[in-house]
């Protein structure tokens, strides 16, 4: 069975950096298209939201599976958001830009839509390098407020998404489709659970408490 999920994990690992071998083949292939610096943003910056997604997905699916071994793949696709955020992010500074520190603080200040592709990535980079058990143990109860922030990182590649896009937005609304159905389940989550825990107190201690009052 160890072995089983062992090897499970691996090729999860394996298939995770397909779309990079992919992106790979196409420029050695010339494939990209007329506009190649686009496409290559375009395609990176697609997979790291597309992981951050399946990052989301995780704990709705375990809620319906009951499968807990999830949890580890959990963190496993949001180190691959994590990656191909950075590689997003790098191909810009380093292919795009050239690392022309001027050019690259005046596109941010003039461009909004790196603001939000900025504080997504900084969202991120936090939590891929807090991933760690040592992190967690370290961080204590602060661990789990600083990863909630998946959430604001979501809103926010989602909003630099739509506004660097031009023409067709079927995706993009594809994509915020699914962060309102994966935020909804947590929304409908958090209500049973909060009307569960209410419904446990003890009527005679709530009772005192409304005495004490």
């Amino acid at each position: 069975m160890i072995m089983q999920i062992n090897n499970l994990r691996s090729l999860t690992i394996a298939v995770c950096f397909i779309p990079l071998l992919w992106v790979v083949f196409d420029i050695a292939f010339d494939n990209l298209g007329s506009n190649q610096m686009q496409a290559l943003h375009i395609r990176l910056g697609d997979w790291a939201l597309r992981f951050l997604w399946i990052t989301l997905a995780i704990t709705p699916v375990q809620t319906v599976t009951k499968w807990r071994g999830m949890t580890e793949y959990r963190q496993l696709f949001g180190l691959y958001a994590f990656f191909y955020a950075s590689l997003h992010v790098l191909v810009y500074l380093a292919v795009d830009q050239v690392f022309a520190w001027r050019i690259i603080g005046i596109d941010i200040l003039e461009s909004s839509y790196i603001w939000f592709g900025l504080i997504a990535y900084i969202i991120v980079f936090s939590l891929g390098i807090t991933s760690s058990k040592a992190s967690k143990k370290l961080l204590g109860k602060s661990w789990k407020k600083l990863h909630r922030f998946i959430y604001i990182a979501a809103g926010a590649a989602m909003i630099h998404y739509f506004w660097q896009l031009k023409g067709n937005l079927a995706e993009p609304l594809f994509y915020l489709l699914l962060i309102f159905m994966l935020l909804g389940f947590r929304a409908v989550i958090w209500f049973k659970n909060k009307q569960l825990s209410q419904m446990m107190i003890p009527k005679g201690r709530a009772s005192t408490d409304t005495e004490a009052d």
